[in-house]
Order: C-alpha cells, then structure tokens, then sequence
C-alpha cells in the first residue's frame, strides 16, 4: 500500500467516524427533545386531567373548563413537538394547533365528532379562568373529557401501536397503555392519591373495560358580572386586564 492509498483510507476512515458521530450527538438530542415533550407536556397534561375530573365531580364549572383546556392544550403541544412541527405562536388557542397538526401532514388524528365539538367547546369557554365570559358545564361533561383525552393521548408517544386502537359503538373502550406513562403509573399504584379521582366512573381508563358508569347529573350556567353589567368595562379596564377580543364583545353587546 502506497503512503497515497494510506492517507486516502485514514481520510475515509476518519469521515465515516465523524458521521457516524455527528449521528449519535443528533439521536441523543432527538431522545432529549421526546422527553422534554412527554414530561413536560404529557405528564403535566395527566395531572391536569385528573384535576380536571375532580372539578367536574365536584361541581366547580370555571375549574373543570380551564383544568380540561390546559389538558387538550397540553396534549396537542406534545403531539406538536413529537412530530417536529413548529408552534411558537399557538398559545391557549386550541383549534390552531389542531390546524397545525392537519397542515404539517406528519400525523393524522383520528378523532370522533364528540370530541372535536368538547375541543371546540374548551376554545371558547376554557381560557377564561378570570369569569371574563359566561359559562355553563353538565355532569355527562366528565364522560365526554375521559373520551376527548382516551383519543388524544394515544399520539403522545414515539410509539405507534397505540395509534391504532379505536372506539366502536356499543363495546368498551379498548385499553391503551403507554410504557412509563403517568397515569400509567397512578393507575398501577393502589396507595397512590390520584388513583381514585382518575378511576372513578371512568370508562376508558384503568385495568378493566367498563360498559356502564354512573354520574351525578348536575347543571350549571352562571352569567358573567360583565354581562350582566357591561356598563361598567370602561371602569373595569382602568383597573385590570381584558382581553381585546372579550372588550371588542362587550362593546358591541352594549349596543344591541
């Protein structure tokens, strides 16, 4: 072998080492971004969840709505980023990281027209924590989360088999478990606090299906004081935020 030959093989060699490191540096930093996705959306989405159940069994309407918004916001920021799709600018607003899911084309969500109309919802009553605007809430709006959250959080992993499972009318929700999940993990901890608000009456997760739950039926509709006194936004807006498009609302409301 010539001193040529030689010094062309260690240049080759040496290349094929850089890639293949290049490689490994890229695949560490892709783990480390699905786990920045799944603890600090999915996992804290979870507990939102669970959170937002206790309000909804409790009765406590602004709670359950923005406990439920953070839940589906949270979820769909992890299918964002799992997926690599860019969302600096979606803030609270629900249906456009549903637009950008669509749009990217990286993933398809499967979801049943319950539970779109329950997103729908949550965009437009959710984000306001503050009683801003009026709201209403029922008892069969906890079934209608558990569902909302069953069919969303099936895309919040790397993994795809949990993708494929589906809802059929007249039979029990299919359980889906995600290795290391958090509700995972509440759900296989009977000592665990959070067991019994996530399980209760709770038809599509837990270890055995469940064809039947029962639920108090309450219902509640509470009209917000700037409804009820838009008169007094002005005064209101010296004082504390509104946001520009419920002020925009209220001002046209005094002139009807």
């Amino acid at each position: 072998m010539t001193l040529s030959t030689m010094s062309t093989t260690l240049s080759e060699m040496l290349g094929s080492l850089q890639t293949e490191i290049a490689d490994m540096i890229l695949d560490e930093v892709d783990a480390l971004i699905n786990d920045f996705a799944v603890r600090s959306f999915r996992d804290v989405a979870d507990a939102e969840y669970i959170a937002a159940r206790m309000a909804c069994r409790a009765a406590l309407v602004p709670q359950f709505l923005w406990a439920s918004q953070q839940t589906v916001e949270k979820y769909l920021k992890c299918i964002l980023l799992l997926n690599r799709i860019p969302a600096r600018k979606v803030f609270h607003d629900l249906d456009k990281a549903l637009r950008k899911i669509k749009e990217s084309g990286r993933v398809t969500l499967d979801l049943t027209p319950g539970a779109k109309k329950f997103i729908e919802m949550l965009d437009h009553y959710g984000q306001f924590r503050y009683f801003e605007i009026s709201n209403i809430g029922f008892g069969g709006d906890l079934i209608t989360l558990d569902r909302a959250v069953w069919e969303l959080r099936r895309y919040c992993t790397v993994a795809k088999e949990s993708q494929q499972a589906k809802l059929r009318n007249g039979f029990s929700a299919p359980r889906v478990r995600i290795p290391g999940g958090y509700l995972e993990k509440i759900i296989d901890d009977i000592k665990n606090h959070a067991r019994e608000p996530l399980l209760w009456q709770n038809a599509f997760f837990g270890n055995r299906p469940r064809k039947m739950v029962r639920l108090w039926k309450w219902f509640q509709a509470h009209n917000a004081p700037l409804y009820l006194n838009p008169q007094i936004l002005d005064e209101v807006l010296k004082y504390v935020y509104i946001p520009p498009r419920v002020e925009a609302a209220y001002r046209a409301h005094t002139k009807q």
